[in-house]
């Protein structure tokens, strides 16, 4: 950009910028056209600043030309920052007072992603371009470089938009009912990576001035190295496809690993991690082809059927079992009127089978039980701590909290009971 050899220095001074020696600006944009005049006064500034570097501070051509190339290129930077600064600040303001904008469904959506801004961002890169070829010409290795550059910064403008179009819909379908049953986070997760990796072989394609199937080649030879730094994100989505196509796993799910890594409600399944909030309220993070590799117990059954398992035993001590009376069984329908349709059967009762009968009747009875599902009392084999009998049934309540509570106060009745009926609880000396 130094003057030529011969050309002096002198007579290049600021009114000269505004009115040159061959007439004003606006007799330049008459004879060569508009695009001619904005190069041309680009051309006068920088050899105005030129003049100044070669002429009073007697620099050397090569580095003044470089100096006023850097000037120029730090005030279009500049210029482009300003331009954006402008254009987010009314898109901003628009946002903020547009009514039919702030009352959108999606407005929540697209404001988080930030899904407006970043299209603005195309609009500084536009203008850089625009005011490299002022500033540089048309031609040239150094505008060659900037073009490219700024064509690569588009490159990631146009991911990062992908990228929210992708996070706004999973932000949209995070809010509907399939949401528990299919998430797509692991997915959405995923396809950011495949859309940020093309991104960046292209990116990298244009500032190298090559075709990205060139390097596309070099990469194929290297499969190897990239499935090993990339081997949990592939096994995760793998693993993620396969956990929601099977219906394996949901949000909201209680699943307990065997292992007690994890016992709770998965609250998150992405790419590489499924995020579960155990009773505890700690937090477990287990990677998702463990779920598919590995054995684990979901609760979900539960939470979907009409109540809750509780199973227990009570022991009784078997030096306590005899046959009934007449008399033990009159005052066994005294207390217990309910066994009346039980007695008609006849023949000689024990009391452990009357007591039983008597579970049987008062499940059926209980408000909280669901008789419509399994209610099995049933006599295991005597053992040192004395005869099981085992208390199968299923509450109506199945929050873990009530459950237990109701489960406890139900166990605490059937244990009063059982000296009612001539039994005694085993309890070992």
């Amino acid at each position: 950009m130094a003057r030529k050899a011969g050309q002096s220095h002198n007579t290049l001074t600021f009114s000269n910028i505004l009115v040159p020696e061959s007439g004003p600006v606006f007799f330049i944009c008459t004879d060569v056209g508009i695009a001619g005049c904005k190069t041309e006064v680009m051309t006068t500034i920088v050899e105005w600043l030129n003049g100044i570097m070669t002429g009073r501070f007697r620099m050397k051509a090569d580095l003044a030309d470089t100096i006023d190339g850097i000037a120029a290129l730090v005030c279009i930077v500049m210029i482009a920052i300003g331009v954006n600064w402008i254009f987010q600040s009314i898109f901003r303001w628009l946002s903020k007072r547009n009514l039919r904008i702030i009352r959108s469904k999606w407005q929540p959506y697209l404001s988080k992603r930030k899904l407006g801004r970043r299209i603005l961002l195309f609009i500084p890169a536009a203008v850089f371009y625009f005011l490299i070829n002022l500033a540089f010409g048309p031609t040239g290795p150094t505008v060659r470089l900037l073009h490219r550059i700024d064509i690569a910064y588009m490159i990631l403008v146009g991911v990062m938009i992908g990228s929210s179009v992708l996070q706004i819909f999973l932000d949209a379908y995070s809010k509907t009912d399939k949401y528990k049953s299919h998430p797509l986070k692991g997915m959405i997760q995923g396809l950011q990576v495949i859309l940020y990796f093309i991104g960046a072989i292209i990116i990298v394609a244009v500032l190298i001035d090559k075709s990205p199937t060139v390097l596309l080649t070099g990469l194929g030879a290297s499969a190897a190295v990239l499935m090993l730094i990339f081997k949990d994100s592939i096994l995760g989505f793998v693993s993620g496809v396969q956990l929601s196509q099977n219906n394996m796993i949901q949000i909201g799910d209680w699943i307990q690993m065997p292992d007690g890594s994890a016992n709770g409600n998965v609250e998150e399944i992405t790419l590489n991690t499924v995020k579960v909030r155990n009773w505890d309220n700690t937090l477990s993070m287990i990677p998702p082809y463990t779920l598919v590799t590995a054995p684990f117990k979901n609760w979900r059954g539960m939470q979907e059927s009409g109540g809750r398992r509780a199973d227990k035993c009570i022991y009784i001590d078997v030096n306590s079992l005899e046959i009934c009376s007449d008399d033990m069984i009159s005052d066994i329908l005294k207390a217990y009127p309910i066994l009346a349709d039980y007695m008609k059967t006849g023949g000689q009762m024990t009391n452990i089978q009357i007591f039983r009968a008597y579970i049987t009747r008062y499940l059926l009875a209980h408000p909280e039980v669901n008789p419509s599902l399994d209610i099995i009392i049933t006599q295991k084999e005597p053992s040192p701590y004395g005869l099981p009998v085992q208390v199968y049934f299923f509450l109506k309540d199945k929050a873990w909290a009530s459950f237990e509570r109701k489960q406890s106060d139900i166990f605490a009745h059937l244990m009063a009971v059982v000296p009612d009926f001539g039994l005694r609880l085993y309890q070992r000396p």
